[in-house]
């Protein structure tokens, strides 16, 4: 019988997780699944849920927050390292909520296309919107221009301005993509073996961007399957973030575009995308700090 394994990083996301983990059997009904939740230190009592509510959900308990990579690594290592391997593997977010067979979409179109190495799903946003980033191009100097100097949002229609989102292709269509968003992605376990496990540089962010460019090093073809539709309950964006938060995802871009970019862009254009990132991410920091606070979620 077809095998998955499904990797999900939780931190204090206790009622999401629980939602999470009940609708997984709906995305997948071809076989059977491997869970497993690694918990980074949570103080909601996730993993007592987990537990009592999922008892064969496979569980590990982080002795200290190393991070999105680290957590997933820890799974991934057992997994690979096992003597009966399943024939995939996904990584969840733990506020994600899988549709009817949308599992089983993204499990059909890697078994009928096998240069493909990874696939991802349709998220959509509580409202009913993309996230837009579960599709999108590599950050090149020129596509990250476009993105800065607000092109990009003037003019999502056009194929060369809105390249980094791909605005500009029906949310409807599947389409082969760069890169993919860490909330969910399936990939064949071979293939994985190949390639390697997630980056820890990475603490948050850019670790999943990152390891798709990994995957289109090694030759494979990334995905976005649009039949495959999964919910993603992102947390408000009008509410106020831990400011850690906005300096890891800009930290993580300033990784990617040095570790991929930077030897081969004059060093004029590296300073005005060095300037750029530093600017956009104190002007998030400024936006953030008059945003009301984040109300508690219940189990928090």
């Amino acid at each position: 019988m077809l095998r998955i394994a499904i990797v999900i990083v939780n931190y204090n996301t206790r009622e999401l997780l629980r939602a999470c983990l009940a609708s997984i059997p709906l995305g997948f009904a071809a076989g059977t699944c491997d869970i497993w939740v690694i918990d980074n230190g949570s103080s909601d009592d996730s993993m007592t849920m987990v537990r009592d509510d999922f008892p064969s959900v496979h569980r590990i308990q982080s002795i200290h927050n190393g991070g999105f990579a680290y957590a997933n690594n820890l799974a991934l290592q057992r997994i690979l390292a096992s003597n009966d391997t399943p024939e995939y593997v996904m990584i969840l977010n733990p506020d994600t909520l899988a549709t009817v067979g949308s599992f089983d979409t993204l499990v059909d179109y890697l078994r009928a296309n096998p240069t493909v190495g990874m696939v991802g799903p349709r998220l959509l946003l509580p409202d009913g919107s993309l996230d837009l980033a579960c599709r999108r191009s590599f950050p090149t100097p020129e596509v990250s221009l476009w993105r800065m100097t607000g092109l990009s949002r003037l003019f999502p229609r056009n194929p060369r301005f809105g390249r980094y989102n791909m605005t500009f292709v029906d949310p409807k269509e599947t389409i082969a993509v760069d890169a993919l968003v860490g909330a969910c992605m399936l990939m064949p376990t071979p293939v994985l073996r190949e390639v390697g496990l997630l980056d820890e540089t990475y603490f948050m962010y850019g670790e999943d961007l990152d390891w798709c460019y990994r995957f289109r090093q090694y030759g494979w073809q990334i995905v976005y399957v649009a039949d495959a539709i999964v919910h993603h309950v992102k947390r408000a964006s009008s509410r106020q973030q831990p400011v850690e938060t906005i300096h890891h995802f800009y930290h993580a871009m300033r990784i990617f575009f040095r570790r991929y970019y930077a030897v081969t862009t004059p060093k004029a254009v590296c300073w005005l995308i060095e300037t750029g990132i530093t600017l956009k991410e104190q002007t998030s920091l400024a936006r953030n700090y008059f945003r009301p606070p984040r109300p508690a979620r219940r189990g928090e």
